[in-house]
């Protein structure tokens, strides 16, 4: 517990207090932020956000390495095969982010990484995520990760290696890249607003942390001497005090964050923040065995992406009619007269309630095993 409490306590220090020193090196090195030109036609007050410090994911990222290895330190739990895999992944795809981000700031034009660029680095990065998550073995025979797609845990008739060991692979990878893809595109989207993001992953990193704490709290290491009914409710997820460990520093960095983040915004999260947010979800659901259920988790960051879909398949089979006033969908609400703060407050309300109940789900589902 000491670890997890110190994790979150420097982290949270570390981006609440040192936040102004990188806003200053950021100006010096004209880190501001570019705003599309339809944008500002449409939405007269993000014309006000032009030249903001952004790129700001990276106070954060590393304030979440600070605080996890501090952390550990002083609980004497050395990192993990599977702490190291969230880490990669947060830093991973935030860097895919901050070429984007450097990219825009350098040609001062809103359009940084073609799509398929973006894609082809997040699989990148993805890719090893998967091959090492699926090695090195503790004593008990648990990976970090489980050729198996999972909801509360592992389901056994959705067994990758049921396909052959080459395809098994091969799907099994393509799940995994499909995940970090998906993750780290959607909480992209949902960036659209000061402190949206943030503090709607507040919640859900949040929520995984007290998911990996239980699972440690049930885990069945050296489980020979246990009954069947016990056994059934155990959870085989490898280094879940860790885990919970390194969600507890991002939360930490995050809410320090997000004091500079919320609105009136004096940072942005740039891509490198919303991308390496989706990097430490998707490691957090994939490490923890709960990917179908992270849906239901982070199900804030579905409802950006989800309207973006919505929209263009309307405008389609409509031949030309919008199915909103703007993609997505808190820009609708904003042209539909909200206000900012109004918006990003009641998402930060219908993250919590999502992510709450992903976590009741997740312990009625244990509670119907014992």
């Amino acid at each position: 517990m000491r670890s997890l409490l110190t994790a979150a306590a420097i982290s949270l220090a570390f981006t609440l207090f040192l936040t102004p020193v990188f806003l200053r090196l950021f100006r010096r090195w004209g880190w501001g932020q570019v705003i599309r030109t339809p944008e500002d036609i449409r939405n007269p007050n993000h014309q006000t956000k032009r030249g903001t410090p952004t790129m700001g994911g990276t106070i954060f990222i590393v304030g979440t390495i600070v605080g996890y290895l501090v952390g550990g330190f002083a609980g004497n739990n050395p990192p993990t095969i599977s702490g190291l895999l969230v880490l990669w992944m947060m830093v991973g795809l935030g860097a895919v982010g901050f070429i984007d981000d450097y990219m825009k700031v350098r040609q001062q034009k809103f359009m940084g990484l073609s799509g398929w660029r973006k894609i082809l680095g997040q699989v990148i990065v993805t890719v090893p995520f998967g091959i090492v998550a699926l090695n090195f073995p503790n004593q008990y025979g648990q990976t970090p990760a489980s050729p198996y797609v999972s909801f509360f845990r592992d389901v056994p008739v959705l067994s990758f290696m049921a396909l052959g060991l080459v395809i098994g692979w091969v799907v099994y990878l393509a799940w995994v890249s499909f995940i970090g893809v998906a993750f780290s595109n959607s909480t992209n989207v949902t960036d659209g607003l000061d402190g949206l993001a943030a503090g709607s992953a507040i919640f859900v990193a949040g929520a995984y942390s007290l998911i990996a704490f239980w699972q440690f709290n049930q885990a069945c290491w050296g489980s020979e001497a246990l009954s069947a009914a016990a056994k059934a409710a155990c959870y085989p997820t490898r280094d879940p005090f860790d885990l919970a460990i390194v969600s507890a520093s991002f939360v930490g960095a995050l809410v320090g964050f997000l004091w500079w983040n919320a609105p009136k915004a004096q940072v942005f999260m740039g891509d490198v923040g919303s991308m390496a947010i989706g990097g430490v979800l998707a490691a957090m659901a994939i490490l923890t065995r709960t990917e179908l259920l992270a849906v239901l988790v982070a199900g804030v960051f579905v409802i950006a992406p989800g309207s973006v879909i919505l929209q263009r398949l309307y405008f389609k089979v409509t031949r030309g009619k919008r199915l909103f006033l703007m993609s997505p969908f808190h820009h609708h609400l904003e042209m539909r007269g909200w206000s900012e703060v109004t918006i990003v407050v009641r998402m930060w309300i219908i993250a919590g309630l999502l992510a709450v109940s992903g976590v009741g789900f997740f312990y009625v589902e244990w509670l119907s095993r014992t």
